[in-house]
């Protein structure tokens, strides 16, 4: 994690004119990079932890209030999908008025919404607080996140680093849950929010020391970048037009539809279906929940295992064919679930957890790679529209797979069924072509996103 500082060189049109006055440091040091890409991965924690914590505020919610179960879950509903469709405009917003900014207003919106439900009274105002409010914060700091840190502050090792943040965020939803469901069974469902409230406001101060827009900022390179590297032009004005313009160029492109489709399946097949359903399904074979929770979790250790390996993979291997192994097995892994449920713990169970823990969101990183090669300086907006059809595939399936359960007493076919969408996204991912080569010639551009090598993640 170490980069020599480079030596001085003439100032770009974006550095500061006292940029070269500094004296150039010549012995090893820690990049700044990788201190933004720690705080990073601490506030990705975090908003995937207050994204998911109203789930376990149902049952406390439907006790004191009387309130429906399906009254309180809309709320939640409403939350995941602002969640999603927040990302592609927060990626923009990101770009127009900077990361640090964008963050720290996201961080205010949660710690806002999450403290005033302990004054609610009325089931439109849980929606308006934790629907609206947490949904909106939370999607602004959503895996696109990960993309625009990694995209700014790195050349080399940017899938390495796509991969942590994005474990961060996945992990974070997994492991955050049981502190919470631990507050609101002990002092109450007022403690557990309360925390939650507490927790995003005490990371905004470490936002505002450590997170910069751009290495550019502090006179620096990105992490990996050579003396020929060209920072990219100012932002233009106007980030919802940029980004409903991102929008409708890649909209033109199969590339996105094969993209936004493989990921809406990733959501099904993760959250929307094991996330959701895992627990009532291994309660159904017998399994008590508090175990079958403790399985749920220990999936998000080997997801932050996983995931950092697959961004490690994205900078070497073709990420096409990445996602067509990790689309294949998941599918096989959905497929003999049905006959690894049972009442206790056994060796092939805890294959599962491994597994499914290791790719659970494994494709991100690939995904995100080709968002960059594929969409160029728009990549990040266009990872945020992808990620939205990732919650559109949650969202979706949360509701199907009940249903199904409802309908025929069992998960059997919602497993299987999501088994055989797995498949589906393996034939599309690998339907994906490669991006043409670019002509021989001087650079058509400015841009770090042109300037990376093929393999480093995009």
């Amino acid at each position: 994690m170490t980069q020599t500082a480079p030596t001085p060189r003439s100032p770009r049109p974006q550095e500061s004119p006292h940029a070269e006055e500094s004296p150039a440091r010549t012995g090893p040091r820690i990049h700044p990079a990788w201190w933004v890409a720690a705080v990073a991965f601490l506030v990705l924690i975090g908003a995937a932890g207050f994204r998911a914590a109203p789930g376990v505020l149902i049952d406390p919610l439907h006790e004191e209030f009387g309130w429906s179960r399906g009254g309180i879950s809309f709320a939640v509903s409403l939350n995941l999908l602002l969640y999603g469709m927040t990302a592609p405009f927060a990626t923009a917003l990101m770009e127009r008025y900077g990361i640090r900014r964008v963050v720290c207003g996201a961080l205010v919106l949660i710690s806002a919404g999450s403290g005033l439900t302990v004054f609610m009274n009325s089931q439109w105002q849980l929606v308006l607080c934790w629907g609206v409010l947490v949904g909106l914060g939370t999607g602004s700091m959503a895996l696109a996140f990960a993309g625009t840190i990694a995209g700014r502050w790195f050349l080399a090792r940017r899938g390495l680093v796509t991969g942590v943040l994005t474990a961060g965020g996945a992990a974070g939803n997994l492991v955050f849950l049981p502190l919470v469901a631990l507050l609101a069974d002990g002092p109450g469902w007022r403690a557990a929010a309360l925390a939650v409230s507490a927790c995003a406001l005490a990371v905004v101060p470490l936002v505002v020391w450590v997170l910069r827009d751009r290495p550019e900022d502090l006179g620096l390179l990105p992490y990996g970048a050579g003396e020929d590297y060209v920072s990219p032009p100012p932002p233009p004005a106007g980030a919802a037009r940029r980004t409903l313009g991102a929008l409708r160029n890649a909209s033109g492109s199969g590339v996105f539809w094969l993209l936004a489709g493989t990921f809406a399946i990733c959501g099904a097949t993760t959250n929307g279906l094991i996330g959701t359903h895992f627990v009532p399904g291994a309660h159904d074979h017998g399994m008590s929940e508090p175990v079958a929770a403790s399985l749920l979790a220990a999936m998000g250790v080997f997801d932050l295992i996983g995931t950092v390996f697959s961004g490690w993979l994205t900078d070497r291997k073709d990420p096409r064919r990445l996602l067509a192994v990790y689309y294949g097995l998941r599918g096989l892994s959905l497929f003999f679930l049905p006959t690894l449920l049972g009442d206790g713990l056994h060796p092939p169970m805890l294959f599962f957890v491994v597994f499914y823990g290791l790719d659970w969101v494994a494709t991100v990183p690939p995904t995100i790679g080709l968002c960059r090669r594929h969409f160029g300086e728009d990549g990040g907006i266009v990872f945020g529209w992808v990620l939205a059809s990732h919650q559109i595939g949650a969202a979706l399936v949360a509701f199907l797979a009940g249903a199904i359960r409802d309908a025929t007493g069992s998960y059997d076919l919602a497993w299987t069924s999501a088994g055989v969408l797995c498949v589906g996204a393996t034939v599309m991912v690998m339907a994906i072509r490669r991006p043409a080569p670019p002509r021989p010639g001087p650079p058509a551009g400015p841009g770090p996103l042109r300037a990376a090598p093929s393999g480093a993640g995009g």
